[in-house]
């Protein structure tokens, strides 16, 4: 089953509700004011199936609006998500001050298709009805509705309902379905509480699937809910289509938490903003748009003031587009593709409206870098505006899970992206990380240089730490491990442990540092175990304190001498004696404690409880209590 979402548009009092009612036979205001007053105040909701040429059934959701001018911003947040509209003149009135501003919105909200409706045909005669016809053909010229369909009808007499049941029928099988395999969106448009049932929120599915039990994070609070019983057009369901009227029954929130504006969205995939690049464009009868002027904006169900700050210019001319940046003083979840309008800040009317472009805009972001980005960004094409984005992050590189939030596309439809890229070589991938092959190229060199720097400024050191590499070129994890693995795999530079050399390189010695270490060696190895304190090893010798330092690491990397405690270094020798005379000692007795460890090793104390725990910890022996066990 196909399903469609259809608007109505048009000045108060012209009939859109009462054709509702007379195409669906629902009712589609439900507040009493409404129905004391006779006007529709707020987004009312009806349904119709109907059978498609193929055979198929349509079912239209009709999202009914209110027509007068203080309800616009009612209106607006009902329009967002449709399909087609049915832009509704009443024939007895013809084109009034809403049916202008309506179908402007339209026009705004790039709807592609439509029907427009003459409506109360029954009280104008002929002459009257053919009069008003050429005044809407003559309005409509030019714009999406210029060869669509207009149809006379009354919702009293039932004249004409046929001929536009079968116009939407035509028009409905032309529109290209939502995409249900899309991440899934929802827009809150009513919440509410149900008897029996608890919390309820109601909107118009605009992409993707929802299914009973699933989790969803509510936009912007960040909330997490769980559906607890789906509804689609007022029947139970296991999960709703996109293009569905929806209503779920949340687990987890409460009416005072929830409210029209918000969107429901899959957990730990977006993100609300408080920026938006955007394209915009200015309606002719608007006034010029000045830089950082305030405006209201509504983009599906969400209204909230925003500044327009231009890049380049003061201002925007009645008629004319602009690339700009929508700074909003409250969080919206919004995707590149989704469509708003902008009414003037007092007094408030609709001035113009665009597309999202960007609504993931990071810091410290050059203005021309700015209009560039955007430039790629509204071209719509996929390989180019990932390419874009994984430029724009630079030596940061984008996640997978970034590049997801920043699109709205599925995972799997970047991967087909990122394919297409990687062909041309234009983009590196390691693991979910994804960068542009010639930054990678640019960290690169800057790694060897700084390795190449290090060993010049450090001739007795083997190696650079990765940690201290890292910092000092200041990358992410990822980002260094991504260079480095190229670079090892080219054998442009060795990883020993956590050193990094470039290939080939060893210490370089002037002689006075070889001798010296010698002399630290063979200080270490003639004592045995009755070590000379180190500081007083390093005092004896013919070169400086940091190289003597120096050496002595080299000594300790290479484990020629062995570091046991804070002040305690032994050669490896002594050590590996130590080792066989306590295991051989084993045969004897299988416990040691320190006075026996004193007799056999000929140390004192001072000596001697390092050296056990040393043993320990080389599990030669064990602790128990006030003795050693010899393992």
């Amino acid at each position: 089953m196909k399903c469609v979402v259809v608007g109505t548009a048009g000045h108060i009092d012209h009939g859109k509700t009462a054709l509702v009612k007379a195409l669906t036979g629902i009712d589609a205001d439900r507040l009493e004011e409404e129905k004391r007053r006779g006007i529709t105040i707020d987004i009312g909701f009806a349904h119709l199936e109907l059978p498609s040429p193929s055979g198929e059934v349509l079912r239209l959701g009709f999202v009914d609006v209110p027509g007068h001018e203080r309800f616009v911003r009612n209106m607006l947040a009902g329009i967002g998500g449709i399909d087609l509209v049915l832009l509704v003149i009443a024939a007895d009135e013809s084109i009034k001050p809403q049916t202008r501003e309506h179908f402007d919105i339209c026009r705004l909200l790039s709807v592609q298709r439509g029907i427009t409706v003459l409506t109360k045909s029954d009280l104008v005669d002929r002459e009257t009805l053919d009069v008003v016809r050429l005044e809407v053909e003559e309005f409509v010229r030019g714009s999406f509705l210029e060869s669509a369909p207009l149809i006379p009808v009354s919702s009293l007499t039932g004249s004409g309902l046929d001929n536009l049941k079968r116009a939407l029928v035509q028009i409905a099988s032309q529109v290209f379905a939502r995409d249900s395999a899309a991440l899934a969106r929802l827009p809150i448009d009513r919440v509410f509480t149900m008897k029996g049932f608890g919390t309820v929120i109601t909107g118009t599915l605009i992409s993707g699937t929802i299914r009973k039990d699933e989790e969803l994070e509510i936009f912007p609070s960040g909330q997490r809910v769980r559906v607890r019983g789906v509804q689609v057009h007022g029947r139970p369901a296991e999960q709703a289509f996109a293009g569905q009227r929806t209503a779920l029954n949340l687990a987890g929130a409460e009416t005072e938490t929830l409210a029209r504006g918000m969107m429901l969205a899959p957990p730990a995939t977006f993100q609300a903003t408080l920026r938006v690049g955007a394209s915009l464009s200015l309606l002719l009868s608007a006034k010029p748009l000045k830089d950082r002027a305030r405006v209201h904006l509504h983009a599906y169900t969400s209204e909230t003031i925003a500044t327009v700050v231009l890049s380049g210019r003061q201002r925007v001319a009645p008629g004319e587009s602009a690339f700009v940046q929508l700074r909003l003083d409250n969080p919206v979840q919004l995707l590149p593709r989704d469509r708003f309008i902008i009414r003037q800040f007092s007094p408030v009317i609709t001035i113009g409206g665009g597309v999202v472009l960007d609504a993931a805009a990071l810091p410290k972001f050059a203005k021309d870098a700015q209009q560039s980005f955007l430039n790629v960004l509204a071209k719509d094409d996929p390989v180019s505006i990932i390419e874009a984005r994984i430029s724009r992050r630079a030596e940061t590189g984008l996640s997978l899970t970034q590049a997801v939030a920043e699109t709205g596309w599925r995972r799997e439809l970047i991967e087909k992206y990122l394919h297409d890229s990687a062909v041309n070589g234009h983009i590196v991938r390691a693991g979910d990380l994804l960068m542009q092959s010639e930054v990678v190229e640019h960290l690169k060199v800057r790694l060897l240089q700084t390795v190449a720097a290090f060993h010049s400024q450090n001739p007795l050191v083997a190696g650079m730490s990765k940690q201290a590499l890292r910092e000092k070129l200041q990358l992410s994890a990822e980002v260094f491990a991504l260079a480095l693995q190229q670079l090892v795999s080219s054998k442009k530079l060795e990883l020993a442990g956590e050193l990094i050399n470039l290939p080939g390189h060893g210490v370089v010695m002037k002689d006075e540092e070889a001798e010296s270490k010698k002399l630290i060696e063979e200080a270490f190895l003639s004592a045995g175990l009755k070590v000379p304190a180190l500081k007083d090893v390093l005092a004896g010798l013919k070169v400086d304190k940091n190289r003597a330092q120096k050496i002595v690491t080299l000594l300790l990397r290479d484990k020629t001498l062995l570091k046991i405690s804070e002040d305690l270094v032994f050669h490896r020798s002594a050590l590996e004696e130590l080792r066989k005379a306590v295991l051989a000692e084993k045969s004897r007795s299988p416990r040691i404690d320190v006075a026996h460890f004193k007799d056999l090793t000929g140390v004192t104390r001072k000596y001697a409880i390092p050296l056990l725990e040393y043993l320990d910890r080389e599990h030669v022996t064990r602790r128990m209590g006030d003795e050693r066990v010899i393992l």
